[in-house]
């Protein structure tokens, strides 16, 4: 079957299975009293069509908004006005919910067939031959998927919430009308956001419900596909599938984690998983009712009993233990009953070995310059460290030959500011988490901001003066380059490094492996999207180069948003596309916020989405494409658009009304209202906004919220017209078509620009201070759009994915009343002095941001 007929035939279904489906039950949604205002649900369809109409007009929101209430309702006031938009964005988050519903419950119907392959496709390679069985079974042995949960603010979907959309998308699955309209019902009735900022341990409790109800049940089946069908044994050192998770570890920037939110978030970590192995042994009991294992099931109840019911406050690491009455009960089956009900044995032993006592290995991350002032604290303090008060003046190559690697058993005191004490004592606490749940429990160290060699080696210092001993330092100390120009040293950094004598002996005993973490969030507000995207790319090579110089054995630990412009959109074609001169035999990254519900929400499309990973790693190492190794000319021809590219990024950044234009129709001053995250919107909470201590998801949230994803595609056009004008379109052509890399660059760069709307803002064109500004922004879009569709011959942006296009459509269409609402508000807020009145426009314009974010599920 041809490509374009199964793209129409996959069209075809989706049109029935979610468009159609969506207008049945829409209607049905839309006649539901949920608010006391009944009229609300019929009001809904003539308000979405005037906002259509105004901005195809270009009218100003207020124009909309005022317009459509004296047409409609002309005998209500101001104040009652704001009631209605408030009953009306409460019905449009919940269609959000219905739509995301009803297109996960089509999941399996509308199939991925454009996209890269899944285990399946590799099962097909290896029936070809034994020898292709073997070339993958090999592969299999060498790679890991390890997928690493954050909490970053952009899950907006509350527990309850999800739990619903879970029973809704089975309802929908069998067509189930008076389920869904029960459903339907609870989730008018179910609040969408905290009245209270969550905590830390909050935070970590949300995700944990997906690895309780998601990825234990989705790892396990992966890794029973694996050892069937490709000779995998699980008790191998190397594991191909591993879970990571932040919330509880991840300190950087977030005054709300704290040594004791570690050894939270590690407790409940352990317990649920607990309750996980529990509820597989009632079954397994059930089943396992022979002579010969009565003793070995009653110990196993009791330890797992325990664990799940009764914690200790200090625990003790019993997956060997779990393992030896497993197997113990296993071969008792084999030998003496017919190897009956085998199956859930080994399902059982598969469970405990890849997850242990720990579910997730939880990552501690801090900054890089609260780590240096935590080390000068201790060479003060601590006499045995050997630094003397001059190492701070010393350049940093002799900074390297001064570090003495003395170990002390440094407890920090009382009066040492905040950021020591946590920093001293979560390092402590490490030991102890290994010691009751296994190393694997919490084993890396990330340096963000990391820029110099003496950052991690000064940090293994930290270490060694808290107890830890040299021999025994069971610990990955991960440097995250984040910046331009971080990324442009980072393979010096390294060097540096893999040549210090302590260090080359720290690696050894970790068996020459060094993971180094790439953030793109930060080097796209850095320098823009071609050139993030570019010294990334450039990065990886330089640092595979410099890597297998010194025989180590590289993973990349990619820090990748939901967004394109945070390193999202179709992540495993990213992988499958990475050449020969990038490591690619390990692959680590991070998911969060709307990732997570939108690929991870169901046992079946989290499995999907990580067998696409481990495809796209297989598949890169077997069968590399030769396109994919980027020669010099062009490598200097990206790197010349990147050039381009970034220098037009810079000049919008140091525009004087760049950060007051964001401030004045982006909602970017009120995220920090916004009751989803522990963590602060921006550095230096306290002070004047500025860009350089902006969060990175912030700044992205913001343009998304405006419907201009600036960070996604701004310099594009521009970079490309250069090649164009220069007589280098054809090469510029071939590139596309030739190389993975720079394809789904492009290709992530249009689903950016799909989610954006300049009609919305159309207004601003007349504006006297920020009109010019506007049509700036406006005319790079315009200018990328039609170089794009030059470039891919198309018509229209995402030709080569028609149903995600529609899909993208069909969600624009149904939150644009909100980003008219939002834009209403802000200017509301602009003009006012009233404080009452002000409170109500931040709740309005801070309610929006919900169902826009969750209906681009890829925005923030």
């Amino acid at each position: 079957m041809s490509a374009s007929l199964k793209l129409s035939q996959r069209e075809a279904t989706f049109n029935n299975e979610v468009v159609a489906r969506f207008e049945l039950y829409n209607s049905l949604f839309q006649t539901l009293p949920f608010y006391q205002v009944k009229e609300i649900g019929i009001l809904l369809p003539f308000f979405t069509a005037h906002c259509e109409e105004g901005v195809n007009e270009g009218l100003s929101p207020e124009e909309i908004i005022n317009s459509f209430f004296s047409k409609n309702v002309p005998d209500i006031d101001h104040e009652e006005q704001i009631n209605r938009m408030f009953r009306l964005l409460q019905y449009i988050e919940r269609q959000v919910v219905l739509f995301d519903a009803i297109e996960d419950s089509s999941f399996g119907k509308i199939g991925r067939a454009a996209d890269a392959g899944t285990l399946q496709s590799l099962l097909q390679q290896a029936n070809i031959s034994d020898q292709a069985r073997k070339d993958i079974s090999d592969k299999l042995k060498e790679m890991s998927l390890r997928l690493v949960l954050t909490a970053h603010p952009t899950q907006f979907y509350p527990g309850t919430v999800l739990g619903i959309m879970t029973d809704l998308i089975e309802a929908l699955k069998h067509n189930d009308i008076n389920t869904i309209d029960e459903l339907l019902q609870q989730l008018g009735k179910t609040p969408f956001f905290n009245k209270t900022s969550p905590t830390p341990v909050d935070e970590a409790t949300s995700l944990i419900w997906f690895m309780e109800n998601i990825f234990y049940h989705a790892l396990s089946n992966i890794q029973t596909t694996l050892e069937d069908e490709f000779d995998i044994d699980i008790a191998a050192k190397n594991q191909i599938l591993e879970l990571g998770f932040w919330p509880g570890g991840d300190r950087d920037g977030n005054p709300n984690v704290v040594t004791e939110t570690t050894r939270s978030v590690v407790r409940i970590l352990r317990q649920v998983l607990f309750r996980c192995y529990y509820r597989d042994y009632r079954v397994l009991k059930r089943r396992i009712t022979f002579r010969g294992v009565e003793k070995k099931l009653d110990n196993l109840e009791k330890v797992l009993y325990q664990n799940a019911f009764n914690p200790q406050r200090d625990p003790h690491d019993v997956q060997g233990e779990l393992l030896d009455l497993l197997n113990s009960i296993r071969d008792t089956l084999i030998k003496d009953h017919d190897s009956l009900f085998l199956d859930i044995v080994e399902g059982m032993i598969r469970k405990v070995r890849l997850f242990g006592c720990y579910f997730a290995t939880l990552d501690i991350r801090q900054d890089s310059r609260v780590l240096r002032n935590v080390f000068k604290y201790g060479s003060e303090q601590i006499s045995e460290t050997g630094i003397k008060p001059e190492y701070f003046d010393l350049d940093e190559a002799k900074k390297l030959k001064s570090i003495k690697f003395n170990e002390a058993d440094f407890i920090c005191p009382d009066d040492a500011d905040e950021l020591t004490k946590d920093t001293l004592n979560t390092i402590r606490l490490v030991k102890k988490i290994q010691h009751n749940n296994g190393e694997k429990a919490c084993q890396r160290f990330i340096i963000s901001n990391c820029q110099q060699a003496s950052d991690i080696l000064q940090l293994i210092d930290l270490f060694l003066w808290s107890g830890w001993e040299k021999d025994h330092l069971t610990i990955d100390f991960v440097p995250l380059f984040e910046t331009v120009n971080d990324l442009k040293h980072a393979a010096g950094v390294m060097e540096k490094l893999y040549t210090h004598p302590f260090y080359k002996e720290q690696l050894k005993q970790r068996d020459n492996s060094q993971t180094i973490m790439l953030g793109f969030s930060d080097s796209t507000k850095d320098g823009g999207y071609l050139m993030a995207n570019w010294s990334i790319y450039k990065a990886k090579v330089e640092l595979t180069a410099m890597a297998r110089k010194y025989g180590i054995d590289l993973s990349f630990f990619d820090g990748r948003g939901g967004p394109p412009a945070r390193g999202g959109g179709k992540t495993h074609r990213f992988y499958s596309s990475m050449g020969q001169e990038i490591a690619n035999k390990h692959i680590q990254l991070t998911i969060q916020g709307q990732t997570v519900s939108s690929q991870y929400g169901s046992v079946e499309t989290a499995r999907f989405n990580m067998e696409q990973l481990i495809h796209a790693g297989i598949v890169s190492a077997l069968h590399p494409n030769q396109h994919d190794l980027l020669d010099a000319n062009h490598k200097a021809l990206i790197g010349d658009m990147a050039d381009e590219s970034y220098k037009l990024f810079m000049e919008l950044r140091e525009h004087p009304l760049f950060t007051e234009y964001l401030e004045q129709f982006s909602p970017i001053k009120l995220l920090s209202l916004v009751n989803i995250s522990s963590r602060p919107t921006k550095r230096n909470s306290d002070s004047k906004l500025r860009l350089e201590d902006l969060r990175a998801i912030s700044f992205v949230t913001a343009w998304s919220q405006l419907k201009q994803s600036i960070p996604g595609f701004y310099g594009v056009g521009t970079a490309l017209k250069k090649m164009k004008n220069e007589g280098k379109w054809e090469q510029v052509k071939e590139l596309y078509n030739g190389s993975g890399f720079f394809r789904t660059m492009l290709d992530n760069c249009m689903m950016s620009m799909s989610k954006s709307d300049f009609r919305v803002t159309a207004h601003l064109e007349k504006d006297e201070k920020f009109g010019d500004f506007w049509k700036m922004l406006k005319g790079e879009f315009e200018l990328t759009k039609s170089m794009l569709l030059d470039l891919t011959g198309a018509d229209v942006l995402m030709a080569d994915y028609p149903v995600e296009r529609r899909s993208i459509a069909i969600r624009e269409k149904i939150v644009l009343p909100l980003v008219v609402i939002q834009h209403y508000a802000l200017n509301l807020l602009n003009k006012n002095n009233n404080s009452e009145l002000t409170d109500v426009y931040n709740k309005l314009a801070i309610r929006t941001v919900y169902g826009i974010v969750n209906a681009g599920r890829n925005l923030a």
